[in-house]
């Protein structure tokens, strides 16, 4: 399956002031495929050690030793050459040996020409590997458009960029196949192995067993993983996720955790979550102090898991029913490519008179998204937002590019240095079922072209 990611490490590869590579990311998102794809396309030899089964490597390299002592030993442990420039050395599992940074940091100085990348579970800070020693990538579940390019939907990807670029409507049997694709998309979610299962025979029946059992593993890793003494805690926070959502308020609440729940007992919980990169985090925007954890909409990590945590059917998605569980599964879908397109989320409200589910942050430029899952639904918390930070700032620029690099020289009276009202080339979406649309002060964007953003 291709990943984006590749391109990624190519540019690794080629860079010239390359590091030592650390390939971070959940369980099951496809981290040791893809290095061992890209080491079997871009290197003659592809030596791979897998720190947590290989007890002997594991071992010796536990202990300091000299750097290159170190590489013949890996290259005579892996019974392959390994030749500067050509072979490519994978240390997977790299958090079993914890000792082995120091090690991984001298032989990048004393021999750099060595192509070296370590795959490491979980996404959360590790002080022993930084981005002064090490190049570090983070892989994701994979998005909507890597699934379409999975399932061999290449000419449709290209579609939906082509018309997002000029933002003119899909052609309505094109649009009604993307559409299709989404809806397939929220039922399997991105984790590769449950893409591959609807892959192989294009049916979705055995796709929640697969789901579930890497359900079941996922909070296997929380109990293992999580502070001592909060793994209960823990996983009932994050099954709570979901439901959460389909509320009519999305703000996370202990008390819907467990009758009795309070901060003081499961915030550690919910910290940890967040950190480990389980649960994707927007807080509310435009506080003086940081939001206070049950002002947070929290997601899932994946939207097949999301599906599979709240048993919705799969016929209730590729109907586009509107339901609070279909509610969840769609915000949840878009929480999900926000993030892995590399935007800071957050959320803007006022006052419970009106919200925006996201507001998008990257570079300091903003952009406002809401959503509907029907036509027939109003939604006015888009020029509510617009109205509240000064009348059609957002649509003044709706003819410039993101990132234009223009200074459009809008003023407000505002002191905050980050507030949305400052930066430049501002866009509102609504995020619809509906084809791409011009409207006087926002954009109509269809669940497909979300990737786009």
């Amino acid at each position: 399956m291709r990943r984006k990611r590749t391109d990624s490490l190519i540019q690794w590869k080629k860079s010239p002031s390359r590091k030592p590579l650390i390939l971070q990311g959940l369980r099951q998102t496809g981290k040791t495929w893809l290095l061992l794809d890209f080491g079997s396309k871009q290197y003659e030899n592809t030596l791979y050690i897998n720190l947590e089964t290989d007890k002997p490597a594991a071992d010796y390299l536990s202990i300091p030793h000299d750097p290159q002592e170190a590489l013949l030993f890996l290259e005579t442990y892996a019974d392959k050459p390994l030749h500067p420039s050509t072979s490519l050395l994978i240390l997977d599992n790299l958090q079993c040996t914890p000792q082995i940074s120091t090690l991984l940091a001298g032989i990048a100085l004393d021999f750099p020409q060595y192509h070296i990348a370590a795959i490491k579970k979980g996404v959360y800070p590790d002080p022993d590997y930084t981005s002064n020693d090490f190049d570090i990538l983070t892989l994701y579940p994979m998005d909507f458009e890597e699934f379409l390019w999975a399932n061999a939907e290449f000419a449709l990807a290209r579609e939906i960029r082509a018309h997002f670029s000029t933002f003119t409507s899909m052609e309505k049997s094109l649009h009604a196949k993307a559409l299709h694709q989404f809806h397939l998309y929220q039922i399997t979610g991105g984790i590769p192995l449950s893409v591959l299962e609807y892959k192989k025979g294009k049916s979705l029946l055995m796709v929640p067993d697969i789901q579930q059992k890497i359900l079941d593993l996922y909070l296997a890793d929380i109990t293992a993983s999580a502070p001592k003494g909060t793994a209960t805690h823990s996983r009932k926070s994050w099954l709570s996720i979901p439901s959460q959502l389909g509320k009519s308020s999305r703000r996370f609440q202990y008390t819907r955790i467990a009758k009795g729940a309070t901060a003081k007992t499961y915030q550690e919980s919910l910290n940890w979550l967040i950190h480990s990169g389980l649960a994707l985090s927007c807080p509310g925007y435009a506080k003086t102090e940081p939001e206070a954890l049950s002002g947070l909409h929290l997601y899932p990590v994946d939207v097949g898991l999301c599906t599979r945590i709240l048993k919705l059917p799969s016929y209730q998605l590729l109907s586009g029913e509107e339901s609070p569980s279909c509610t969840a599964c769609a915000e949840t879908f878009l929480a999900q490519q926000f993030t892995q397109n590399g935007y800071n989320l957050s959320y803007w409200h006022s006052q419970n008179q009106a919200e925006v589910p996201f507001l998008l942050e990257k570079s300091g430029e903003y952009i406002a998204v809401d959503y509907r899952l029907s036509p027939h639904q109003k939604c006015r918390n888009l020029m509510r937002f617009n109205d509240s930070i000064g009348k059609n700032i957002l649509s003044s620029n709706s003819n410039c590019k993101s990132n234009c690099g223009k200074n459009h020289n809008i003023k407000n009276n505002s002191d905050e240095t980050n507030n949305p009202q400052n930066n430049n080339c501002k866009k509102m979406y609504l995020v619809s079922s509906e084809n791409f649309k011009e409207k006087e002060h926002y954009r109509i964007l269809p669940f497909y072209a979300a990737f786009c953003l």
